[in-house]
Parts: structure tokens; sequence; C-alpha cells
């Protein structure tokens, strides 16, 4: 298993605050999701968990948000925030504090709806901010295609790699695979492996605003 461990920071770059609260907060949600009983935990997951057929009839929409804070299991929530954690910081430093909150909940929900639009009468809830951390993942390669990152070969050595949208693509994927192994016990789309199209539609927005966000720092150096 190949893992990011870390990345080359810009100097001077701003303190990642909001980054921070995220991994935060998704880590103090699943803390009190290990606290439930294995019934409440289900009733937890499918009040906040995001259900294709509810979202369809513009019911429970607030769980398109929600969602984006449970994770199913400890390879779900561990993968996650590994990812978001090594590339968040830059693509905060990239777009400012204020539109990187607004793009990481604005991405998470599209890739949500993304999944949603595909199956659109799945009963089974959609959980973790695999969405999200997609649309930083696309904003990334676009906005730092030559950045070095250190990774984890898994348990052997660390090399020094280049970003390459395959390469680290293929890995996101692959520990998306591995989340149910690790499962809590309540079935959602994530741990049955079946909810590509967030993570497709949140990786083509962080594509698009990563595009955008380029094109923007070109124009202000002109």
């Amino acid at each position: 298993m190949v893992v990011p461990i870390g990345d080359e920071n810009r100097p001077g770059a701003p303190t990642p605050y909001v980054n921070r609260a995220i991994v935060l907060a998704n880590i103090l949600v699943f803390v009190y999701m290990l606290t439930l009983s294995l019934g409440s935990l289900e009733r937890f997951v499918f009040s906040f968990g995001a259900i294709p057929a509810e979202i369809v009839r513009g019911q429970d929409l607030y769980t398109l948000v929600t969602s984006l804070f449970i994770h199913g299991g400890w390879l779900h929530i561990i993968g996650n925030m590994i990812f978001l954690w090594v590339f968040g910081d830059n693509i905060e430093a990239a777009l400012g504090h204020g539109l990187y909150a607004l793009f990481y909940l604005v991405a998470g929900v599209l890739a949500s709806l993304s999944q949603v639009l595909v199956d659109t009468q799945s009963i089974v809830p959609s959980i973790g901010a695999s969405g999200a951390i997609a649309a930083v993942l696309g904003a990334y390669i676009v906005l730092f295609p030559g950045r070095e990152v250190r990774v984890w070969i898994f348990p052997f050595v660390i090399w020094v790699a280049r970003v390459n949208a395959i390469v680290f693509l293929g890995v996101w994927f692959i520990l998306q695979f591995l989340n149910g192994i690790a499962s809590l016990g309540v079935p959602t789309a994530q741990t049955g492996g079946v909810a590509f199209w967030a993570h497709i539609g949140g990786f083509v927005v962080g594509l698009i605003v990563g595009a955008v966000a380029r094109r923007a720092g070109r124009q202000r150096r002109g």
C-alpha cells in the first residue's frame, strides 16, 4: 500500500485553520460514533447519511452536508483524513480560508448529488468525506502538478515521488475499496464499495475549480 505522508509546502504559507478544523470535526464525529450501540449507530447513520431515494424526493437535504462528516470504519476515516491533511492545506493556501471552506462544502454536496443522480432508488446511506476530498485532489493536481510528495510504501520504505494524477487517483481508489474491511457494522454505499460517482463528481468539480483558480492567479501576476 502507498500512503502519502507529506508534500512540499510553500514557505510562509498561512496556517490552514479551516483544513485542520474539518479534520478535527471528522475525528470528533467518529469518536462519538464509537460510543454508540449498534442499534443507535445504525439510526445515526440513517439519520445523517445521504440516502438517494430521500434526496430525490426533496427530503432530508441537510444530509448532503452532514454525511460529509460521517465515516463507516477505521480505514475509511484514516485514509480520508491522511489525504485531506496532506493536500488540503495547499488548496486552502491557494484559495484562502473562506473560499476553501466554501469550496470543500459545495464540492462535497455536488459529489453526493452525483451519486444520487445515478442511484436514485437506493435506500443505502452514502457517508464520508471522500467526494469532497476527491475535489481537493482534483484541484491539487491542476494547481500543483510538479509538487513532490513523500509517500510510505507500506511497510517498507519512504520514497519521494512527483504528484501524478493517475498514481494518486489509483491510490485513492484503492483506499476506497478497503473501506469496508474495518466497518463498524452498518451497511453504507462506501462500505459496499459502490459510491464511485461521488468520487468522480467531486474530482471533476476540483479540476474545474483548480483550473479557474490557476487562471485567476496567472491574470493577477500578469
